[in-house]
């Protein structure tokens, strides 16, 4: 029901903007009656899950001698009770008249991904940090077709990977160059402290073969086309002849978007490993000596490392139209776009690992300036005013 709701919300913009203005009422007027509490702080991730930036920024005040006891915090998810979430806190869930309540009452937001869900009831005293979830590649908010209602100009703090998100980030969600900060994404700095030693760790906790090395294929969501009900990824690949071609030497991790909810025409095995509910993607991407993605941020993420990755892009052109992108990926990516299973499997079987490497560090170069230290700036600006 959810998804066909967000669905409708996304697709029919006379419903969005009855929606919008009609509870964006209801909110502001209940908060005239609901005071600040000014030790209360509201964490909501992507999906709705204990994960993503916001969960690093937690994880480390509940490290700080100074900040562990001196606020209360409270978790918005799907799925309240069903996370190992270490530390004193409070988990309500998501959406629900509880929720907004509490985002009434709490002085602080941090998420990386919309607390208000789409509306406007922010209240001037509240403190606001979004980290966002991913490095702009594909176009979203106000940068789609159909779509002008994003606005975060009252935001107080929007991370930021490089430079050229200034723009993108004014256009596609009308943000400010006040409320703007150069960090990069907190999630992420855990990738800038990765060495042989803990990569032989996770090797061992994932049960990887010692002789064997790890291709990562981790693609983004498509839109549903049954309205709603469904969001299916369906890649034309032939499992079988990866496996013959490719078996002897890698295993292959599948992880696919949180929002993926049927992937069709997989057979997991010894080679083809199911990771989507793996909790932590930072540990498969840390693990992984190729990455296979698409249009996926987690390109963003992965460049860190400065390890190999392709773009397996079967369905470009389709995709540039509905959805589009803020440069040309062709161009930008490492090795461009891939368009097909046999020429991907061509580029693995005959890599050279140290050219390839060469080729994403200079892509960081661009797309990733900022980062490494996220966390602490953001928990520095929202609490300490540095």
């Amino acid at each position: 029901m959810r998804n066909k709701i967000e669905y409708l919300l996304k697709h029919n913009e006379i419903i969005l903007t009855i929606y919008k203005k009609v509870f964006s009422f209801i909110f502001k007027v209940l908060g005239l009656f609901i005071p600040i509490k000014e030790n209360l702080i509201l964490f909501s991730a992507n999906s709705q899950r204990y994960n993503d930036s916001p969960r690093a920024i937690y994880e480390k005040m509940k490290q700080d001698n100074e900040l562990k006891d001196k606020y209360t915090y409270v978790w918005a998810l799907d799925k309240p009770g069903e996370y190992d979430i270490p530390y004193e806190h409070i988990e309500i869930k998501a959406d629900t008249l509880k929720y907004f309540v509490y985002c009434l009452k709490a002085k602080y937001w941090i998420t990386s991904v919309n607390i208000e869900r789409g509306l406007k009831f922010k209240k001037k005293q509240t403190k606001f940090l979004n980290t966002w979830h991913g490095t702009a590649i594909n176009k979203m908010g106000n940068s789609i077709e159909g779509r002008n209602d994003f606005d975060w100009s009252d935001t107080d703090f929007v991370c930021y990977a490089n430079d050229g998100e200034i723009e993108i980030y004014k256009e596609c969600f009308n943000t400010t160059n006040d409320n703007m900060i150069p960090t990069g994404l907190p999630r992420n700095d855990e990738l800038y402290l990765v060495d042989e030693k803990k990569k032989q760790e996770l090797r061992k906790k994932l049960n990887i073969p010692e002789n064997k090395k790890v291709i990562l294929y981790a693609p983004t969501w498509r839109d549903s086309n049954d309205f709603g009900e469904n969001y299916v990824l369906t890649p034309p690949i032939d499992w079988d002849k990866w496996k013959k071609q490719l078996g002897e030497e890698y295993v292959f991790l599948l992880r696919t978007h949180p929002y993926t909810t049927k992937l069709m025409n997989v057979e997991f095995n010894d080679f083809v490993r199911n990771y989507t509910s793996y909790p932590s993607i930072n540990e498969l991407l840390m693990v992984a000596d190729i990455l296979i993605s698409d249009y996926s941020s987690t390109l963003l993420d992965y460049c860190i490392l400065e390890r190999p990755m392709f773009c397996f892009g079967y369905d470009y052109e389709e995709y540039t139209k509905i959805r589009g992108f803020y440069y040309d990926i062709s161009k930008e990516l490492p090795n461009g776009v891939t368009k097909t299973e046999d020429e991907l499997i061509n580029q693995i079987k005959n890599i050279d690992f140290e050219k390839e490497s060469e080729k994403t560090k200079k892509f960081k170069s661009k797309h990733v300036q900022y980062g490494g230290n996220a966390t602490q700036i953001c928990i520095d600006k929202m609490f300490r005013n540095k």
